[in-house]
């Protein structure tokens, strides 16, 4: 990581071990709702006052009963959504996974430069693989950083949360107090409907005058609703107690959650983190030996390739350079060959030359016969009486 990181880091681990020196105290056991009967004289008054804020002729103080104690309650949850509104353990953990995942996916196969592309990586024209390598290593750093400074940021947002979860449980602590004073007013005054106001309402129902029953009955209707109203009212407020004694553990266990996972991550910032920096340059550095020892290795082999191909050469050239040297300007199978063809070619004109004078020997016997022929139809012809060959004879001139 960077020194401005982890300057940041190292600072932060002082406030890590001051919150872990913190011991939590436990959650509040739960107390019973006093009645008013056996309260102390000071908690009676509190609860005499809380009665007092009960206008049984008012339906709105019956619904809004108890609700004041939940105001101061509501601006510290409200001021806490307010800062930490994108408070959550999910992001923090997702940092470290993120960490994980990294150097998780620096694959052991990428630093084998003579391990051949596949056609994808040639097609896409992807880096050979020490290159490769190099450019994800600068990428891993990269990451780191950005990843680190995030689980700063987180940590001291979770320290935060901390603090303000300690005041948040005070005031839950406190409203859960205040509660059990409005319930037992509530309680108080049901009571006191039930045994003085209403009973007064049904005699001076049966007292009235027949004119003055019908406002008289409708007024004790309406004291019976509000006294139901306000029955309900104390109901929810007991479900609300509940509901507010169930939070108080969850506070201090998210506390607990919170401080846990500052440890953690203060943890990975100053000791994992640089680990796998130090692993990561061992693997460059390993990586650049053996680089080094490959080249070391081709230039030996192409010595030693140079020395045997020399050698075979010479070998080749010399016995082609003898051969030439011990050859004569004329190869005696090339006259041999030459001498014979000599010989055949005087042999097939004599050859020629004989079949020649035959044939025109034979012609001219063939030329007489063919003269002797003609002349015997020639003179045949004039022998004939009809003089037919008078006329024949006298297109051939006399030999």
């Amino acid at each position: 990581m960077s020194e401005t990181t982890r300057k940041k880091a190292e600072a932060a681990l002082a406030q890590v071990e001051e919150l872990n020196a913190v011991i939590l105290p436990p959650a509040a056991e739960a107390n019973a709702v006093v009645p008013l009967t056996d309260a102390t004289p000071e908690v009676s008054e509190e609860i005499r006052t809380r009665m007092d804020e009960i206008d049984i002729q008012d339906t709105q103080s019956i619904v809004s009963f108890g609700s004041a104690a939940q105001a101061e309650l509501q601006e510290i949850s409200q001021a806490m959504l307010t800062d930490v509104r994108n408070k959550d353990v999910g992001p923090a953990g997702d940092s470290l996974r993120d960490i994980v995942t990294t150097i998780r996916g620096f694959s052991v196969s990428e630093l084998d430069v003579r391990r051949n592309r596949s056609w994808w990586e040639k097609l896409i024209g992807r880096a050979a693989p020490f290159a490769k390598f190099t450019a994800r290593y600068e990428e891993v750093q990269d990451q780191i950083d950005r990843v680190t400074d995030n689980l700063l940021e987180h940590e001291h947002k979770l320290l935060k949360d901390i603090k303000s979860l300690d005041m948040l449980y005070e005031k839950t602590l406190q409203f859960y107090d205040e509660l059990a004073l409005y319930i037992a007013a509530g309680e108080a005054k049901l009571a006191e409907l039930d045994a003085t106001d209403i009973p007064a309402a049904e005699a001076a129902v049966q007292n009235a005058a027949e004119d003055d029953q019908m406002i008289k009955a409708q007024e004790l209707r309406d004291l019976r609703a509000a006294r139901d109203d306000l029955e309900r009212r104390v109901h929810d407020l007991k479900l609300t107690r509940q509901v507010t004694m169930q939070s108080l553990p969850s506070i201090r266990l998210v506390q607990e959650n919170d401080k846990s996972l500052v440890t953690k991550i203060n943890s990975t910032l100053v000791n994992t983190v640089p680990l796998w920096e130090t692993q990561l340059a061992q693997a460059v550095t390993i990586q650049r030996s053996a680089e080094a020892a490959a080249a070391v290795r081709d230039a030996n082999d192409l010595t030693n390739e140079l020395l045997k191909s020399n050698a075979a050469n010479l070998r080749e050239s010399n016995k082609a350079i003898r051969e030439e040297m011990e050859r004569g300007i004329f190869d005696i199978e090339a006259v041999k060959q030459a001498n014979a063809d000599l010989i055949g070619t005087i042999e097939e004109s004599l050859q020629i030359a004989d079949e020649g004078k035959r044939r025109r020997a034979e012609a001219e016997k063939e030329l007489k016969q063919m003269e002797a022929d003609l002349r015997d139809t020639l003179a045949s012809a004039k022998a004939r009486k009809d003089g037919v060959g008078d006329n024949a004879a006298t297109a051939v001139p006399a030999s």
